[in-house]
């Protein structure tokens, strides 16, 4: 499947920004099963002070807001074919070990809610991909989705007991959940295509676990299945904050807002 992205970002100063800087994960990812046709990230009001690739081989652009703006804009377009793995994206490609991915973050600290759920699973499964789809099914059960109830710094054990989140909480609770039941998992940040409709509310984020035999295993908790030729991988990591499309900082007094169009269209 060919797909098509356009993506901007836009942000909105109430004062001229005196310093700033911009980390992208905007590049997606080329593997076996997703090939880059083509890419390219066009900023205005700012400029690219260097490019580098992180740990998990994530291409990370690094962006120098331009002294006094009060806006700055970031494009993405391109256009990536995939096909269909069922999920399995396979063997660790990256520069960290395995047990790198066992590591819990203040994101995905598990607590006693996690252990509860962890142990709500049993042991009564033939295989380990099975354990992990259960696992997948219990996080959407027990956490509905639904916008405005957590924000980025919501971790895990909190996504629990509020009983609503977002993807990004569906992702942080199964990284837990999968770690402490000696899986390896890490969060992954891109982009998919909704059937019934080409602009999109924002990026999209989903879970992978390390099986072994098959490698590493998309779970799209969100929405209950594994990532299919719809998805593009951008950037992962051990949590959102290592995957984030966008992060930064600035210096100045004042208020900003974001505006994000998306489209991802076949």
């Amino acid at each position: 499947m060919l797909l098509k992205i356009n993506h901007e970002t836009r942000y909105v100063y109430d004062t001229p920004v005196q310093y700033g800087l911009q980390q992208l994960r905007l590049r997606p990812k080329e593997r076996p099963g997703q090939e880059i046709k083509n890419w390219a990230i066009e900023i205005e009001g700012g400029c690219l002070e260097l490019s580098f690739t992180d740990q998990h081989c994530n291409h990370v652009d690094l962006i120098n807001i331009e002294r006094g703006r009060t806006e700055i804009v970031i494009r993405c377009r391109g256009a990536v074919e995939n096909s269909d793995g069922s999920g399995i994206i396979g063997s660790q490609a990256g520069f960290a070990p395995l047990w790198y991915f066992k590591r819990h973050t203040d994101l995905t600290k598990p607590g006693p809610r996690v252990r509860k759920l962890v142990n709500s699973l049993g042991d009564d499964f033939e295989t380990d991909i099975a354990k992990v789809h259960a696992l997948s099914a219990a996080v959407l059960e027990n956490v509905s989705y639904r916008t405005g109830q957590t924000n980025a710094d919501t971790d895990a054990e909190t996504a629990l007991k509020t009983g609503e989140g977002v993807c990004q909480d569906h992702s942080h609770i199964f990284c837990a959940a999968a770690r402490l039941m000696g899986f390896p998992a890490r969060y992954v940040s891109g982009y998919l295509m909704m059937s019934d409709r080409i602009d999109q509310d924002a990026t999209h984020g989903w879970a992978e676990a390390y099986v072994d035999r098959l490698g590493w295993v998309g779970f799209d908790i969100s929405n209950g299945y594994s990532p299919d030729e719809r998805y593009i991988r951008i950037a992962t990591g051990l949590d959102y904050r290592e995957a984030s499309p966008i992060s930064g900082l600035r210096y100045g007094a004042g208020s900003e807002d974001m505006i994000v169009t998306l489209q991802v269209q076949q």
